[in-house]
């Protein structure tokens, strides 16, 4: 009888380990009105758990596609039209994507929102913008995403570990 009880409590805490490694990832948001429009970002926020964030795009080949969060894909919506420099947005939901060139970043647009955040069609993308790189000097072990007016206009900002991924909007 002892036997069992032990052999039990043991499959029981076996159970709740692997249910915790296994939980989603948090999800995050931001939201910013700029000009009378307002934007919103919804995305799954993943942990470094330990490894650097080269060590995690590290693993993407060069043109490859990161979901820019975790689980479900990233959603950007928008109340308005914008323009990111010369590259209009139209008034709409989009997932988001980071396209990686060599040490360079591009933020993708795609007409498809809310899928899974692996399940990446290129076929549905439809703008992209060049992204601002820069080291960021408090590290971040979580995605976060952020919206914030910047003289002007909107920036949209990414950060994770020591990396943080810009772009600015009107």
């Amino acid at each position: 009888m002892k036997r069992l009880l032990i052999a039990v409590t043991g499959a029981a805490v076996l159970v709740a380990l692997t249910a915790v490694g296994c939980a989603a990832a948090p999800r995050g948001s931001a939201k910013i009105t700029v000009d009378g429009k307002t934007v919103t970002v919804e995305y799954g926020r993943p942990s470094l758990n330990g490894k650097t964030v080269q060590d995690r795009l590290g693993e993407l080949p060069d043109g490859g596609f990161w979901r820019l969060g975790a689980d479900k894909s990233t959603t950007f919506t928008t109340s308005g039209d914008l323009k990111f420099g010369d590259v209009a947005v139209p008034k709409g939901e989009y997932s988001l994507w980071v396209q990686k060139s060599g040490d360079s970043y591009k933020l993708v647009f795609n007409k498809q929102h809310g899928q899974w955040g692996t399940q990446h069609d290129p076929a549905q993308d439809f703008a992209s913008v060049p992204l601002k790189v820069e080291k960021e000097s408090k590290p971040a072990d979580l995605v976060t995403i952020t919206l914030e007016n910047e003289k002007g206009a909107g920036e949209l900002s990414i950060q994770w570990g020591d990396m943080e991924l810009s772009a600015t909007f009107k």
